[in-house]
């Protein structure tokens, strides 16, 4: 990923990317802000509430006039610094909703951005209009209720948040994560046109179709791996996820154990897995 710290790089005609100084497990190398426009532009995922960041943004634009800021999900490192940009500049938030706004039921989860709410609430299929581009509003549920892809028509590019991502693979946590929706919204984008993709978090992304395909293809070994787990009788989650990521850094146990939580809802769903008693975190389960 070849970019520096708070310069912004020009990715195509109508898109510039900032990239926070925010890198970790679950970032990569940051936060990437978007760009899209020259004069009159957007901001896509305006990211965490870092001053730094917030101003190498504002400057990537000085001269120019912030008409829409665009949040793919509320999560802290994609939608708090949208606040601050509103503050210098007036633009205000188009998103699907407040945190958890997807999904009925409680909304526990850590890394939630609970303050924010949109000054414009979208739906699939609704388009955006600035000057010089157009992008249309693609609910992608799954990583969170809330999550939304803008594809930007000009370019036939998709901003995809943390839908899919170009480092690695998307992190499902329920509540709020819900792994029958992530294959949905995997689907949902194999019957897209897109040519390219701009994802939060690594690098874009051109052979699309092959991309999603192979992330719905991980997704599906990994439950091909739970039923095999669970082949030698009941199994909690930790005593699952000791064997499915022995070869991952112990520190990542605890994400990957809310990702096996989410497959054993969307497997215990349509019946190929069951659960003594309720499926929760908690429980063991069975084939």
């Amino acid at each position: 990923m070849d970019f520096e710290y708070g310069e912004p790089d020009r990715l195509s005609p109508l898109i510039r990317r900032v990239v926070c100084r925010n890198p970790g497990a679950f970032t990569f190398m940051g936060t990437g802000t978007y760009i899209i426009g020259e004069g009159r532009v957007a901001i896509v995922d305006a990211g965490p509430a870092d001053p730094n960041h917030i101003a190498a943004v504002l400057k990537a634009v000085e001269g120019e006039t912030v008409t829409h800021q665009l949040v793919t999900h509320t999560h802290v490192d994609h939608s708090p610094g949208a606040r601050l940009i509103k503050e210098a500049t007036g633009a205000e938030t188009w998103a699907y909703g407040p945190h958890g706004s997807g999904k009925d039921g409680p909304k526990v989860e850590e890394g939630g951005d609970f303050d924010f709410v949109p000054d414009h609430q979208v739906r699939d299929g609704d388009v955006i209009e600035g000057d010089g581009w157009s992008v249309e509003c693609v609910h992608t549920p799954g990583h969170t209720s809330n999550h939304i892809c803008f594809g930007l028509r000009e370019e036939k590019a998709l901003f995809t948040g943390d839908h899919i991502m170009g480092w690695s693979t998307t992190i499902v946590s329920p509540p709020d994560g819900d792994m029958t929706d992530y294959f949905a919204s995997l689907d949902k984008l194999l019957a897209r046109d897109d040519v390219r993709y701009y994802p939060t978090h690594g690098v874009p992304i051109d052979n699309v179709h092959d991309f999603v395909r192979a992330y719905r293809a991980h997704r599906q070994l990994r439950e091909q791996q739970i039923l095999e787990v669970l082949a030698d009788g009941p199994k909690t989650i930790p005593e699952m996820v000791a064997v499915m990521y022995a070869d991952v850094d112990r520190s990542l146990h605890r994400a990957a154990a809310r990702s096996v939580f989410a497959h054993l809802l969307h497997m215990t769903g349509d019946g190929r897995v069951k659960a003594d008693g309720e499926p929760t975190a908690n429980a063991a389960y069975r084939v």
